[in-house]
């Protein structure tokens, strides 16, 4: 059985209208709901939604034992692993990957201000867009919104707690000088880089996977609205 960890109405309007969303859209006998009820309540349940991501991320283990998230060895380090437990560097890989998904745990709390401006900058043909939209449309409003000034926050937070380990300085000073080759991907030329990328990929799939909670069984959210609008469908 879920339990919704955000009883109340606010988070039921969007339970309802994003099931719809899937198939219906908002014209029809949608239409006797006012868009102010459907903008409001969507806004509402877009702040619930990317609260829930962000609680379940942003705390110790958060990343690390949610194998939906966790964070691996960059490419080339994992090629490498091999080889690299061979020569004793076993144990400096395993703290390395602990110590990129803590930055990540630490990084994403700073998510919740930006995600709730996206949502309180939402425009009504915002609302419409990701209600008529596919399955993943309230997670493609959020990455279009907040992935670029996210990453900006993101990156100096993870710096801070992946520049502790020897390793990371050991793998950006080597990737500096094969980035020069252009054999390396942009995005794992640095840990930090790396961690902050994946770190957002993170975020952005619980967030889908709220939304696919949402849509999956919306009346898990009763409320009085959601009898409005399942009622305007009869």
């Amino acid at each position: 059985m879920r339990l919704n960890p955000f009883p109340g109405r606010p988070a039921a309007i969007l339970c309802a209208l994003a099931l719809l969303s899937s198939g219906a859209g908002i014209a029809g006998p949608l239409d006797a709901l006012s868009n102010q009820d459907a903008s409001n309540g969507l806004k509402a349940a877009l702040e619930a939604g990317s609260a829930a991501a962000v609680s379940k991320l942003g705390v110790e283990n958060g990343f690390l034992n949610n194998d939906k998230v966790k964070i691996k060895l960059p490419g080339i380090l994992e090629q490498a692993k091999p080889l690299l437990k061979m020569t004793g560097r076993g144990q400096q890989l395993d703290d390395l990957v602990v110590s990129m998904n803590r930055a990540a745990e630490s990084a994403v709390p700073m998510a919740k201000p930006l995600l709730l401006d996206a949502v309180k900058s939402m425009s009504v043909s915002d609302a419409k867009n990701i209600l008529s939209g596919g399955d993943t449309s309230v997670t493609d409003f959020f990455r279009q919104k907040t992935s670029a000034p996210l990453a900006v926050k993101f990156l100096p937070i993870v710096k801070s707690v992946t520049d502790r380990s020897g390793l990371a300085g050991k793998y950006n000073s080597t990737m500096s000088q094969i980035g020069k080759t252009g054999l390396v991907p942009q995005q794992q030329s640095t840990v930090e880089g790396y961690v902050t990328d994946r770190a957002l990929d993170g975020l952005y799939l619980m967030i889908g996977e709220e939304e696919k909670a949402i849509r999956s069984n919306p009346l898990a959210y009763g409320s009085k609205i959601i009898g409005k609008v399942f009622g305007s469908l009869k």
